[in-house]
Formats: structure tokens, sequence, C-alpha cells
């Protein structure tokens, strides 16, 4: 029996890969009964006589588990949102990272397409970057026509297990192929229709880069609900509540309507930012309608 990772899950195969390279694997037999679902990231003890004719036979523990996209031991999710091409899209960006920080991995705001911006939407990228570095995430500029934007990517991805993740059309793909040219992973031009992309990654797959590390491709998403979170947890994932919420009042605090809340009164002060804020009511405002409708 050997030791890998799997790195791409297709057509009912499971591609492991170690020191001896990969090996094309099926699940056990009873991994159905058992409801086992192996994930791309999970490692796993297989045997296999040969390349093509393995069989997973047991996964590791987890260190964390995305649902969409189906993933599993993530360090770091690369969250690609373009300034333009489709439009920037901080609700989105904001329900990516209350994901991210609900599942214990690390995010890095990547802003893509920056060749595109006018000088307005210059601006106000610039306002927008200052408020996510002020609350303590990493954001990184990044444009495939300029390589020096591509550097300062790549120190983030070394030897880290990473996942890239946005809406469709904000460029993954094609920062994959430029960060390790000679992927050729398919990519496709906004319709100007709908003003958003086509989903051309199908699966979920670790690519290994030449700095160490791997980055997953995953399929892009134009929404995310909020399954699993409760409402009292939500200010937990906003890392400049979490820091006020032992301020308030009130145990259990919402930061909706209680009296003396120290999260209010931060954005009574614009210490948190209004989009922020707005955003947080929405999502607990979805998360409560989710209960209703169950």
């Amino acid at each position: 029996m050997a030791v890998g990772r799997i790195t791409k899950a297709l057509s009912g195969f499971y591609y492991v890969e170690n020191e001896d390279g990969v090996f094309q694997c099926r699940g056990r037999g009873n991994f159905r009964k058992r409801k086992i679902s192996p994930l791309v990231g999970d490692w796993v003890t297989f045997e296999s006589s040969n390349h093509t004719d393995g069989y997973v036979l047991e996964l590791a523990d987890r260190k964390n588990e995305l649902v969409r996209p189906p993933i599993s031991n993530v360090e770091q999710a690369i969250l690609v949102f373009s300034v333009t091409q489709p439009t920037f899209n901080p609700v989105l960006l904001d329900r990516f990272l209350v994901h991210v920080e609900a599942n214990d991995i690390t995010p890095i705001i990547c802003l893509s397409k920056i060749d595109l911006l006018s000088e307005i939407e210059e601006e106000a990228i610039a306002v927008y970057s200052h408020i996510y570095q002020t609350i303590g995430y990493e954001v990184v500029q990044t444009s495939v026509y300029i390589e020096e934007t591509l550097e300062k990517l790549k120190p983030y991805l070394q030897n880290k297990v990473s996942v890239f993740s946005g809406q469709s059309g904000v460029g993954k793909s094609s920062l994959l192929n430029a960060l390790k040219p000679g992927l050729n992973i398919e990519t496709n031009e906004i319709s100007k229709s709908l003003g958003r992309g086509k989903h051309t990654t199908r699966h979920v797959e670790l690519i290994s880069l030449n700095e160490g590390g791997y980055v997953a491709d995953t399929p892009g998403f134009s929404s995310l609900d909020f399954e699993g979170i409760e409402a009292e947890d939500l200010s937990h994932y906003f890392p400049e509540m979490i820091s006020r919420i032992n301020d308030c009042k009130f145990r259990g605090c919402l930061h909706v309507n209680e009296p003396s809340c120290a999260v209010k009164k931060a954005y009574d002060e614009g210490v948190i930012a209004a989009h922020r804020y707005e955003h947080y009511l929405q999502f607990i405002d979805e998360i409560s309608s989710q209960k209703r409708r169950y």
C-alpha cells in the first residue's frame, strides 16, 4: 500500500500523486455504502500494481472541506475578482470571504485585469484595496499582461495548497496559464449581453507550480448561499467585527437593532466600512430567510 494526494477527480477516477508519480485509481467498492466521497486534496492510502489500475482504500482526516468547489485540505484561497469586465463585485467578494473564513482558510484577494482600468475605476479600486488591507487582508493587483504583477503574486503560492476561486469570467484560468506557461487551460471572452464569463473550468484539479506548491483551478460561481452558517456566528467571519463583539452589552448580539452594540458604534463612527456592514445585514437577512423556508 502507498500514500498520496488526490490531484484530480474525473469520470469516476481519482488521480493520486506521490513521489513515484501519478496513479489512476477507482474508489474502494464499499465507499458508496459507507457514504465516503473522496475529494481532490484528500490524502489517501491506495494500492496499485501499475499507474492505471489502482484503488483508493482509505481517506485520512481532512483539515477542511469545501462544497463548492469540492476540494479538501486547502491552506489558502486566492479570491480572484476583476476590477472591470466584469465589474468589481464587492458583495460577492464578501460572500467568498465569509465562506473562506468559516472554513479556516487564509484568503488572499487578487484583483485582476488592472490593465483595463479607467482613471475613475482606478480611484474606486484604490479605496476598496485600502479598506480590505486595513481589515488585515492581503490584496494583490494583477494583470496577465504585466509580468511584475505576476511576480508579486508568486510568493503567496510557494509551498502552499491554494484554491483559485471567484466569479466566472474574472480571469482565473488566464492567471494560471500566465503563472505556469504550457498549461493551456481553456478561457473564454466575457459575454457582452450578460456582462459575465462562461464557465470554462469543468472539474477541480490541483496543478503543481514550478516554484513549489499546488493551485486548484475551479468552476466559477455567480452566487453562494449560507447553508451551515448561523446568524449568531456570522460576525465571527468579519475580522473587523470579531475584535469588538466582546464589548457589546448583550451576549449573542447580532449587531442589528441591539442597544450598546460595539459593532454598530464602530460603523457609526466610520471605523467599519459602510459597504461591509451593509453586506453583513444583507447576509443576516438571507440566513434568517433560509431558516424560515426550512
